[in-house]
């Protein structure tokens, strides 16, 4: 990865390798908050030279570290700096809506030296879009530069009357300061000696500026203890597996990076540098994938996408009363109507999500009340499904694309490409996805268990009915005979589009499925066409749309299979669960830090390392969450709060014989355990059960000594 990217909230940094954030560059580095970048600039130089990049590090999540030093200097013959005299480490993190940059300084050189280091900087004031190259527009303009005695401001008035300013400080007598954006400081040092200077960013917006900024050393306090509570209120998972060991703790931090708060409870973002925003898809799927490790967040992210639900009819937007949102953005153009994302809600599966989620997170908790708080985002989110989603009165749900700016491919798979046919067309909408169908039964399913339990006997009745209804002409409609397998959809005309593909393998969580089909689905998803070795492709290898470099037509989504896994762990098929987990576990030994990435090529794993995608977000939530989703698939761990019961039937991936988590949190309890081979058995280890829930097993069950 050959940029670094720090995030804290709503304000994230993304630099080059060296810190360095470079005009016009390709990546669009800068300092972002709200759609909009604050520094477009910032530029460290000694002596007016480049830095020497020697190492550069954010596998600490909270803070990015990058170690440098000088080049040779000679002026006319005369030395002026050695090369390699000053170590210059930089280290950088954000909090409190600040980004705090120290610079320390430290002397090799034998004798005493003199040197200068200047940052440059500056301030486009840019719409993330416009630095994206996707759009141009009406822009304001920069009203100005206030420079103080140890502080720069830039000024800015928007096309949205938002007044906007960067505010950057520094802790250390500047030599000089120039209004265009250069402080230079003149540094002198003995042998060993060493300096420190700290510089600070402040993004302000509107008239309600905060003129008061913590110190470096407090602020990064107040931010290491917010991770230690994140760790603290999280499920601790240890296992004696070393690579799946990393891999989950990598993706319990990631998702704390990507956690932000916009009013109504944390939640994650989809991921960076580009989609740091509430996303309705992504940020459901996450928390879904989280919960065995921290509910609260499904919570959180309920509610924020609850305060966001459709009440009109805007096609700009994509929009339907009870409709559940695709992307927000806060930006100059979305202010200004000139992008349809204020929000945009072109989205065919974030409704049906967003009921699985809450139907998933009260199993979990038990938590009724919550429902009862939701009560108005389910009624209109099930009048939605079956008015506006389903188009035709066909019981599938169908999507369209109405806005001029809007995305055309509704569902996950989003590209221009992501459906076509076997004669390598692509398909026309309106069109009803296979995995969209599944998650509407299960919503609808879900829903009436709860509503079992709320005592509306006759709305859990109507739903269940519904839900019937659905499973009965989806199984018509979309199974393929001359494949044994599901379409990917139905296009306009209702002909099947029949490219073998993953999204069917989520079907499989809503248990929709006969056990004739779904034992010939599992077995297609782990056949060599389908599966590289290191996990499951997004289209069949031998397909007309197939290319393992494509980003929806053959590569390898972690977050896709997570849930194809999960699917499987439900449906008894571990074997072929854990050798999907196995697969992405080698795969990722080979990512840096240990990271899933958004995505990967699907090429197969004889060419014994995965071959990376051009361009993917990292971290990116759902791929953070993959491992967390694995550790509840290994424990085939499904809670059920309105049965009183948590079924466990754990089967642990091949050179792993233990595995224990601690604080899960069920009902108003918690369950602590450890699983291990002994043998040819697995045996589960109770250490705390205050669930008051029954434990259901066909693994034996002890209590746990010592």
């Amino acid at each position: 990865m050959d940029y670094r990217v720090i995030k804290e909230n709503d304000l994230f940094l993304l630099t080059d390798s060296a810190g360095n954030i470079n005009e016009n560059h390709q990546y669009g580095l800068g300092l972002y908050m709200k759609d909009t970048r604050f520094l477009s600039k910032f530029h460290l130089k000694i002596n007016d030279a480049d830095p020497v990049l020697l190492t550069s590090s954010a596998e600490e999540n909270l803070l990015a570290t990058i170690l440098l030093t000088n080049p040779h200097m000679e002026k006319e013959g005369e030395l002026v700096l050695w090369r390699e005299s000053l170590e210059i480490e930089r280290k950088r993190f954000i909090y409190g809506g600040v980004f705090y940059e120290k610079i320390k300084l430290k002397s090799y050189f034998p004798k005493k030296i003199a040197f200068t280091l200047s940052m440059q900087a500056d301030v486009d004031f840019n719409d993330m879009f416009i630095v994206r190259g996707f759009q141009t527009g009406n822009v304001g303009k920069r009203t100005g530069q206030i420079k103080g005695e140890s502080s720069l401001t830039y000024t800015y008035k928007g096309a949205d009357d938002i007044k906007r300013a960067t505010r950057i400080l520094w802790d250390k007598k500047a030599s000089y300061v120039d209004e265009q954006g250069e402080i230079t400081f003149s540094v002198e040092l003995n042998h060993q000696e060493e300096e420190e200077i700290t510089l600070m960013v402040q993004p302000q917006m509107g008239e309600d500026t905060n003129e008061d900024i913590l110190s470096a050393g407090e602020a990064f306090s107040l931010l290491r203890q917010s991770y230690k509570k994140w760790g603290k209120s999280s499920t601790k998972v240890t296992t004696d597996h070393p690579t799946m060991q990393r891999l989950i703790t990598r993706g319990l931090n990631d998702l704390r990076v990507l956690l932000t708060d916009v009013g109504f409870g944390v939640f994650p973002v989809a991921g960076l540098p580009w989609f740091g925003v509430p996303f309705g898809r992504d940020s459901l799927i996450a928390a879904l994938q989280m919960l065995a490790f921290n509910p609260e967040v499904a919570k959180g992210t309920l509610r924020t996408m609850a305060a966001y639900q459709g009440t009109a009819n805007d096609p700009w937007r994509d929009e339907q009363p009870g409709k559940i949102m695709h992307e927000i953005r806060y930006g100059e153009l979305a202010n200004t109507n000139q992008i349809p994302f204020t929000p945009y809600y072109g989205t065919i599966d974030a409704t049906p999500l967003f009921l699985i989620l809450l139907t998933e997170y009260v199993k979990w908790t038990g938590d009724l009340e919550f429902v009862q708080e939701m009560q108005m985002t389910i009624d209109g989110a099930l009048t939605w499904i079956n008015e506006y989603g389903d188009r035709d009165g066909d019981l599938f749900l169908e999507y369209h694309q109405e806005s001029s700016k809007g995305i055309a491919n509704q569902g996950w798979k989003d590209s221009g490409d992501s459906v076509v046919h076997r004669s390598g067309e692509y398909a026309k909408t309106p069109i009803a996805l296979v995995e969209v169908q599944g998650y509407v039964y299960q919503a609808k399913m879900g829903i009436a268990s709860l509503y079992d339990q709320l005592n509306k006997t006759n709305e859990a009745n109507n739903l269940r009915e519904e839900a019937k209804q659905l499973r009965k002409k989806f199984n018509e409609a979309f199974w393929m005979d001359d494949v044994s397998f599901y379409a990917i959809a139905l296009d306009e005309h209702k002909h099947q589009v029949g490219t073998v593909t993953s999204n069917p393998g989520h079907v499989l969580l809503a248990e929709m499925m006969d056990e004739e089909k779904l034992n010939k689905v599992a077995e297609r998803l782990v056949s060599e066409s389908m599966f590289s070795g290191y996990g499951i492709r997004t289209m069949a290898e031998g397909e007309a749309g197939y290319n393992p470099m494509s980003y929806h037509d053959g590569s390898i989504w972690p977050h896709d299979n997570s849930l194809i896994v999960l699917g499987l762990s439900k449906a008894n098929k571990q074997t072929e669960a854990n050798k999907i987990i196995k697969g992405l576990v080698d795969a990722a030994g080979h990512f840096e830090y240990d990271r899933l990435p958004e995505l990967f090529c699907g090429y197969s794993s004889k060419l014994d390392k995965p071959v990376k995608y051009p361009v993917a977000c990292s971290p990116q939530a759902w791929a953070a969450g993959t491992p967390l989703a694995f550790v509840q698939a290994m424990l085939r761990l499904f809670p059920d709060s309105t049965a009183g019961t948590i079924q466990i039937n754990p089967v642990l991936i091949d050179d792993m014989n233990e595995l224990s988590v601690e604080n899960l949190v069920i009902g108003s309890g918690k369950l602590s355990l450890t699983v291990k081979k002994e043998g040819s058995e697995t045996i589960i280890y109770v250490k705390e059960n205050t669930t008051k829930y029954e434990l259901l097993s066909q693994c034996k069950v002890r209590a746990h000594v010592g």
